[in-house]
């Protein structure tokens, strides 16, 4: 299976709740654990500008590239920003639409960055500045390589941007399970949300998830699931209220693919805040060991 991976992901954040150096941890762990070698990771091409109008508006992107974002703008993202910022999304963006074209040929594929789900078409927040799930998902319906196509999010904040972006899109269904009493505040109504109390364990998680995800595909059949593999209900996190164990994210990402059955998944990481960045390095490490149980190695 194919891991879409770049040294420049890194957002170049410095002292920041946001660990970006988290994306070569994660590449660096599953080396050293035998899950990956090295001649299983994709260097991405940035997504093209013509393929990021067609979510974000023209105005945005040239206040990007050129650097003159206001000040609101920029306490917007919630990042500081830097030209090295701008080069680590439209890479993360490229290798989203990577992930997606590799998923519909083997059947899985992991972006090791993106998923940045709070992006909207003319702002960033939240730590989000383009949105590259719904960039690929664009990119691949103008190549007529899907028709449909849903998004599972997993993170543990709802993904206001997707939700905002395909609000009247019946081409894409948007499925979100996050904590309710957390950002983003308000939360615009994707296709199906399913908002938990604090505190949910394991259990009540799973339950939740599986009916959820049984609900959304009975009422819809993509041609491709983007999953946003958040770490951040993981009962240590920073930004979280939920109480997920290391081997309850396990058996949600499994719960993915098992549902998905015969329609391929593209992964993205999106969040992840543990107080040990090794324990996010190693629940990120653990999506991608799963994705790979489920990809079609004759197909690489």
């Amino acid at each position: 299976m194919r891991l879409i991976y770049s040294d420049q992901y890194d957002l170049n954040l410095g002292q920041h709740v946001f660990p970006s150096v988290k994306y070569k941890l994660t590449r660096d762990r599953l080396l050293e654990d035998g899950a990956a070698q090295e001649q299983d990771f994709v260097e991405p091409e940035p997504a093209s500008d013509e393929d990021i109008a067609r979510v974000h508006h023209r105005e945005y992107i040239e206040k990007l590239k050129r650097g003159t974002l206001t000040p609101e703008e920029i306490v917007r993202m919630e990042v500081p920003y830097s030209p090295e910022l701008v080069r680590a999304v439209w890479l993360a963006a490229g290798g989203s639409i990577l992930a997606g074209a590799l998923a519909l040929k083997q059947s899985a594929a992991v972006n090791l960055g993106g998923g940045f789900h709070h992006a909207f078409p003319g702002h960033g927040e939240g730590f989000c500045v383009l949105h590259d799930v719904a960039v690929a998902i664009r990119r691949l319906q103008k190549d007529r390589a899907i028709r449909t196509a849903m998004t599972v999010d997993c993170d543990v904040h709802q993904g206001n941007g997707t939700a905002f972006i395909f609000r009247d899109d019946p081409s894409v269904f948007t499925f979100s399970i996050h904590q309710e009493r957390n950002y983003p505040f308000p939360k615009p109504p994707g296709n199906l949300d399913v908002n938990l109390e604090d505190g949910i364990e394991d259990e009540e998680y799973l339950a939740a998830l599986e009916e959820g995800l049984d609900r959304s595909l009975a009422q819809f059949k993509p041609d491709l699931i983007f999953y946003v593999a958040g770490a951040d209900p993981y009962r240590e996190d920073q930004l979280g209220g939920l109480r997920l164990s290391m081997e309850g994210l396990v058996r949600r990402d499994r719960m993915v693919f098992e549902k998905a059955k015969h329609i391929p998944v593209a992964v993205t990481l999106a969040g992840g805040y543990a107080r040990r960045l090794e324990d996010t390095v190693r629940i990120h490490a653990n999506t991608a060991r799963v994705a790979k149980e489920y990809a079609r190695d004759d197909e690489q």
